[in-house]
């Protein structure tokens, strides 16, 4: 293990967590990444090795059959497992994140009926608010919840699915307009529906289809879909929290630890961008010497390692506010923003020191570079951090008088 990216004041318990996670991502999960990566196959006993160590459960409570764990810890593994390979951590991602908005805002019933099995990886989740035609623009969400009885009828169409297939329980994000006068605000007339699901392609269940893996340039292997909901019903008690109008604050709140795993993701590749260039520039000779020797290139690797350190720093800032109970949506909207920056720059330059190699599908960092693009939008794009931490900064600085 490398001297970058390490992290002072960790319990002997975390050290061991991840020293866990890291021995599994070198044996099992980089060895066989990019294989699977240009085969767009589902990584299937990586994610078995994973529900082995517990990873599913990590932040759940022990009374559910979890670990515990801290954000940290759970980001910190994120980082361990995006190093190995980026979809596998968005496999874990989009499940913990089901799992978080549970934990914090499900009923008792609904608590004790998910997070056990989710704890175990036998339930996995994944959330859904986009849709086609919006982009970042959640509280334009079409999607509709009508109360029928003591049921709600679900119809609209969702996109950008991380996990559509593999998951069986859905978070879904919709307008239910019962009991809000004209004119309620947006934000105010959201639910999330909690939909249980077979995994698979096609109508899974009556009013719900699940159309096919969407084709993409990179994060392959994990499968993202749209959701196409066709009057599905759903009981009254699959309501997140028994209270509909409150699904745009428990989304938000499910994004903003979101956002310091995709922060984690980003330090990840970052640090195996940085890896794999400095192996390469002391491996590779030209003009007599390894091109390490070059000053051109131990500058790339000066710059790169600093903004390896730099976010990975940042991240576990964000990471340790939010555990000690505080509002951390600047510095998740800050960590996100920059990692995912550097992280395309880091990789970018590691890519350039492979020359014309890099271009190759037999070297790894092909495979990054198509990788990282994909952290500059999830979880919000760039220009949406940059939103969030302005307006906190002119909340914070405000001019009295």
């Amino acid at each position: 293990m490398g001297r970058l990216a390490q992290t002072e004041g960790l319990t002997d318990i975390q050290r061991e967590i991840v020293s866990t996670v890291r021995d599994f991502v070198d044996k099992e999960i980089i060895p066989v990444a990019t294989d699977l990566e240009h085969r767009d196959e589902y990584p299937t006993r990586i994610v078995e090795g994973l529900k082995e160590l517990g990873i599913f459960g990590l932040m759940i409570p022990e009374e559910y059959g979890g670990l515990g764990e801290s954000l940290l810890t759970y980001a910190l593994c994120v980082e361990e497992i995006a190093r190995g390979w980026m979809s596998v951590s968005g496999i874990i991602n989009t499940h913990f994140i089901v799992a978080y908005m549970l934990k914090q805002h499900g009923t008792d019933e609904q608590k004790e009926y998910f997070l056990p099995r989710m704890a175990a990886g036998e339930v996995r989740g994944a959330f859904s608010m986009s849709e086609p035609g919006l982009g970042s623009d959640v509280s334009a969400i079409t999607t509709k919840g009508v109360r029928d009885g003591d049921e709600y009828v679900l119809t609209g169409q969702k996109m950008w699915l991380t996990n559509g297939g593999t998951s069986s329980l859905v978070a879904v994000l919709c307008r239910t307009d019962e009991g809000h006068p004209d004119g309620t605000a947006p934000h105010r007339s959201m639910t999330t529906f909690l939909v249980e699901k077979e995994p698979g392609f096609g109508e899974v269940k009556p009013g719900l289809t699940i159309p096919g893996k969407i084709d993409k340039m990179g994060y392959k292997g994990v499968d993202t879909t749209e959701l196409i909901l066709d009057g599905l019903r759903v009981p009254e008690n699959r309501v997140l929290g028994g209270a509909t109008g409150r699904g745009f604050y428990q989304m938000m709140d499910g994004v903003e630890v979101g956002r310091v795993n995709v922060a984690a993701r980003g330090c990840g590749v970052a640090q195996r961008a940085f890896e794999l260039g400095i192996s390469y520039a002391q491996q590779r000779h030209t003009f007599g010497k390894p091109i390490a020797q070059h000053q051109a290139i131990q500058f790339k690797l000066a710059e790169m390692a600093t903004k390896v350190e730099a976010a990975h720093a940042l991240m576990v800032g964000a990471a340790r506010k939010k555990d000690s109970g505080q509002r951390n949506d600047l510095e998740a909207g800050m960590a996100k923003y920059l990692a995912s920056e550097y992280c395309k720059e880091v990789v970018e330059d590691a890519f350039r020191i492979h020359g014309g190699y890099g271009f190759s599908k037999e070297y790894e960092i092909e495979r990054l570079y198509r990788e990282a693009p994909m952290l500059l939008i999830g979880e919000g794009t760039a220009e949406i951090q940059k939103m969030i931490v302005g307006r906190r900064l002119l909340e914070e600085y405000k001019i009295q008088g």
